[in-house]
C-alpha cells in the first residue's frame, strides 16, 4: 500500500464543502481541515503510484474550491508503538 499525504489550498467560502468532496474520492482515506499554511489535508491509501496521480490530477485537483495541491509520498511509517516494540525485544 502506498501512501501519500496531499496538503490543499482551499477557497475559505468553499472548505467545508470542498473537503468532503475530497472525502468522497476514492482513494482518499482521510481528510483533515487545519490551522495554518494550508487548509485541508488528505491521505490517500492507494496500491500502485499511477494510482495517486489518478487519485490527485483527476480527483483533488478537479474539486471545485481546491486552488492548489503538494503531494508528498511517504516512504515509512514510525509510531511510538513500533519505536517500543523494537527495544522490547529480548527483554
Amino acid at each position: 500500500m502506498i501512501n501519500a499525504i496531499v496538503l490543499i489550498d482551499a477557497d475559505a467560502h468553499r472548505i467545508p464543502e470542498a473537503a468532503q468532496a475530497v472525502a468522497d474520492i476514492a482513494g482518499v482515506d482521510k481528510v483533515y481541515s487545519c490551522a495554518g499554511d494550508v487548509d485541508l489535508i488528505a491521505l490517500v491509501r492507494v496500491r500502485d503510484h499511477e494510482q495517486i496521480a489518478e487519485v490527485v490530477t483527476r480527483g483533488i485537483n478537479k474539486v471545485e474550491g481546491v486552488s492548489k495541491t503538494v503531494t508528498h509520498i511517504a516512504f515509512q511509517s514510525y509510531s511510538s508503538a513500533d519505536v517500543e516494540a523494537a527495544f522490547s525485544i529480548g527483554n
